[in-house]
């Protein structure tokens, strides 16, 4: 009632324009205070409700706590029931947000800014330490997949005494948080790798570069991971990319966003870029297919790299700037917003980067087996269908094209050997808040079960998943 929502900023678009480091600000004490004196005590906390906060995470009682100077304490609640603050409050899209109560008729309560604010202090005060368990129940567990499920899956089973694990087929631990996000969104040395190496010493096991299938290839059997674990659980992620089948995909030059993603963040770590072992969009004509955040940082790496120039295509119509009827509160706001990457490419270009209600028709050949361009028409939705508009035919120029156009669900792989069974979607079949699949001892959580979502919810699987696991291997389970 007194105070203005003020969100902390990011760096220069400008400055950080010319690194990989982080895009956030240091935390300003006195904004986040404030801020935590704009949450209200609501009666009934939409915040960390199912379509606030999927972890459910005590908002305003650590809002309160931060209000009040008590830091301390509100990293402990915090750690109540979020395993990775420092993932979730630099990556999550904030539902909370979404769902507090005072964006009904005001902006929400800064809760992202504050979520980040404390584990940052925690870390930096020391009060972030390993917490190996006392006593271990001679149980062993394998965890397919060290991405947010993986992790929390792997944090909580290892605190209920469990030996676990994890088995990762990158040559770094992390999954979706080390590849998949790039280091300016979510730093790799200091964040991500600092969580792990704290794992390890809770007495995690992780082995990095290990592919898991049917024992050829290299690859560790399936079969036998099971056969030497009490129980297996699947955190394999959603890694199967939408494609776009249209004439000239074969082209050089089309590839898929994570190709993109990937490639850069491993040659960054590597050598910074040194090795020459990634996708360069330098002096080249960039386009990306498709929004969302992995569209957002297919722009951000583009423009890093130093693109000439850069157009995001997006089928769908502009969102409006305020929810729309049908999109009422708590749920998501459906809205039109700006990231950092459009912000960056305005800052580069001059304008958003987005060309929203259009189509891509087909690639065009260079005559060499290289994309040079693409043809697209403008759409509109029509009985629930999309359709072309006469007349609104148009030729890109494209050096480079990016597919961000979202996941259909979990390689089969590593699960085939087992024979598992699989939902209508593709996705290990294991029913939610049971995670047992078709085999017995076998588990599944995160996107690779419900397909591609949120960090957020893919820990909050990962706990629930940890606890049907512990359950299962002792009869019962003090894990929440």
């Amino acid at each position: 009632m007194e105070f203005a929502r003020n969100a902390a900023p990011y760096r220069d678009a400008e400055a950080r324009l010319l690194d990989y480091e982080e895009i956030y600000t240091e935390h300003d004490v006195s904004r986040l205070t404030t801020q935590g004196a704009r949450c209200m005590d609501c009666g009934v906390p939409f915040c960390q409700s199912n379509e606030g906060c999927p972890i459910h995470n005590l908002i305003p009682e650590w809002n309160d706590l931060v209000y009040r100077g008590h830091w301390r304490d509100a990293l402990d609640r915090l750690h109540k029931t979020n395993n990775f603050p420092e993932f979730t409050g630099r990556v999550c899209p904030a539902p909370c947000e979404g769902a507090c109560v005072l964006g009904i008729t005001d902006p929400a309560v800064t809760i992202k800014n504050i979520e980040m604010a404390i584990i940052d202090r925690g870390f930096a005060e020391g009060w972030v330490v390993p917490e190996p368990p006392d006593v271990r129940t001679g149980k062993t567990v394998a965890v397919i997949g060290s991405g947010p499920a993986g992790l929390a899956a792997a944090q909580q089973l290892n605190r209920a005494g469990h030996t676990v694990d994890v088995y990762e087929r990158a040559d770094r631990i992390g999954g979706l948080l080390m590849y998949g996000i790039p280091n300016m969104k979510l730093e790799k040395t200091g964040v991500v790798e600092r969580r792990v190496k704290l794992m390890e010493a809770e007495g995690i096991r992780f082995h990095a570069s290990c592919n898991i299938g049917d024992g050829s290839n290299g690859s560790v059997d399936v079969r036998e991971l099971r056969a030497n674990h009490d129980a297996v659980l699947f955190a394999t992620g959603a890694t199967l990319p939408r494609d776009l089948p249209i004439p000239g995909r074969a082209l050089k030059g089309v590839h898929f966003a994570m190709e993109f993603l990937t490639a850069n963040t491993k040659s960054y770590l590597d050598s910074e870029h040194a090795d020459g072992n990634y996708i360069s969009a330098k002096d080249k004509h960039v386009i990306v297919i498709g929004g969302g955040d992995t569209g957002t940082d297919c722009i951000g790496t583009s423009l890093r790299h130093g693109c000439k120039t850069l157009v995001n295509f997006e089928l769908f119509p502009k969102p409006p700037a305020d929810r729309a009827d049908n999109n009422p509160w708590p749920t998501w706001p459906k809205i039109f917003r700006v990231d950092y990457g459009h912000e960056e490419a305005a800052k580069r270009f001059g304008d958003d980067p987005r060309i929203y209600s259009i189509s891509s028709v087909d690639f065009i050949d260079d005559g060499q087996g290289n994309v040079c361009g693409i043809n697209t028409v403008e759409v509109e939705m029509r009985a629930g269908k999309f359709e072309n508009v006469p007349g609104t035919e148009k030729r890109w120029d494209a050096d480079l094209v990016l597919l961000a156009m979202g996941f259909l669900g979990p390689e089969h792989d590593a699960s085939d050997p087992l024979g598992i069974e699989y939902d209508e979607r593709s996705n290990y079949k294991a029913e939610y808040g049971k995670y047992a699949t078709s085999v017995e001892g076998v588990f599944a959580a995160g996107d690779c079960r419900r397909g591609q979502s949120l960090v957020v919810r893919a820990i909050n699987e990962g706990r629930e998943a940890a606890r049907e696991v512990d359950s299962w291997l002792m009869g019962s389970s003090q894990l929440p």
